[in-house]
């Protein structure tokens, strides 16, 4: 089993910034894939932004204000997220595509969400 643990969210003034973290542990030998989510209230879960071994992917409404990177040694995601708007509140979600042994197939987990708030 993988378990995902977020952290860094909060409440932030707009302009403000705010750094998540997503620490993957468990039965790991690669990770494929780690991702960003979010979920407003009464929407569908949006893609933020994703990353691979070989590139980076943004939607377009944060593309310039927030980066995401990783450290593979330590399984770990971040997002780092500035110059933040009201707009960007929501439950945030890590993402990540696991094998377990060599060749397994890539197992999809989530983390459990970890709150923004960006007030005006």
């Amino acid at each position: 089993q993988v378990q995902l643990v977020e952290s860094g969210g909060g409440l932030v003034q707009a302009g403000g910034s705010l750094r998540l973290s997503c620490a993957a542990s468990g039965s790991i030998f690669s990770i494929n894939y780690m991702g960003w989510y979010r979920q407003a209230p009464g929407k569908q879960r949006e893609l933020v932004a994703e990353i691979t071994s070989s590139s980076t992917n943004y939607r377009d409404s944060v593309k310039g204000r927030f980066t995401i990177s990783r450290d593979n040694a330590k399984n770990t995601v971040y997002l780092q997220m500035n110059y933040l708007k009201p707009e960007d509140t929501a439950v945030y979600y890590c993402d990540a595509r696991v094998s377990s042994t060599p060749g397994a197939y890539a197992y999809h987990y989530w983390g459990q969400g970890t709150q923004v708030t960006v007030s005006s």
